[in-house]
């Protein structure tokens, strides 16, 4: 008996991988922020941890002028999005690579997925002094647009004192590599920009190109 292959085509990837993303990205967020109390972390491997935590609005729990600069942040998200997704439309007319198209919609949904935090967690979640918040709260902790981003993801791959104490400056210090706590829409973001890298003859071409596959 044969079976047919069934191909995608790539605005059902695009659509289907920014909603996967979405979704997973909010799911992991919500579940963080109801059942950890902020700064609890887990380990469940000595390189991987939970540690939930919360930014104003940058990547990897970098901060960014206060709130102007939050709101700043949140308004050029609101801009680039559209521009983004104008691109992925432009790039699937153009039957580019499905790398790139799966790079520009992870860039979409990690964009997104920071986006819906900084506007809506602020009007949706508490933070209860002990314990964890509460989604849907009637006493939240925030306004519109002024939402904080929740991180959790933690890989110290190594930590300890890495150079002697008779070192100048630096000897005896300790050290954590990789030191960044972020989230599944940071990675979403960071996948994404990989792999337009990596595509870059794909998704910048010199000359106009059609490219099937």
């Amino acid at each position: 008996m044969c079976s047919k292959s069934i191909k995608m085509s790539k605005k059902n990837i695009a659509i289907l991988t920014i909603l996967i993303a979405i979704i997973l990205d909010q799911v992991i967020k919500i579940y963080v922020k109801t059942h950890f109390r902020l700064g609890e972390s887990v380990a469940f491997f000595d390189w991987f941890r939970i540690h939930f935590v919360e930014n104003n609005g940058m990547a990897m729990g970098f901060e960014f002028g206060g709130k102007a600069g939050k709101l700043f942040l949140t308004f050029f998200r609101l801009f680039a999005v559209p521009v983004m997704i104008y691109w992925l439309y432009q790039n699937i007319k153009k039957k580019i690579h499905t790398a790139v198209i799966v790079a520009i919609s992870l860039i979409i949904s990690g964009a997104v997925g920071n986006i819906l935090d900084s506007v809506f967690y602020g009007v949706i979640f508490d933070t209860p002094a002990h314990g964890v918040a509460t989604l849907f709260s009637d006493k939240p902790y925030g306004s519109l647009f002024q939402g904080k981003v929740v991180d959790m993801f933690y890989f110290p791959f190594i930590e300890g004192v890495i150079l002697p104490d008779w070192i100048p400056f630096m000897g005896g210090e300790e050290f954590t590599f990789f030191q960044y706590i972020f989230n599944p829409a940071d990675a979403f973001i960071s996948i994404g920009v990989a792999l337009l890298f990596i595509y870059s003859k794909y998704a910048f071409p010199k000359e106009e190109k059609i490219v099937k596959e």
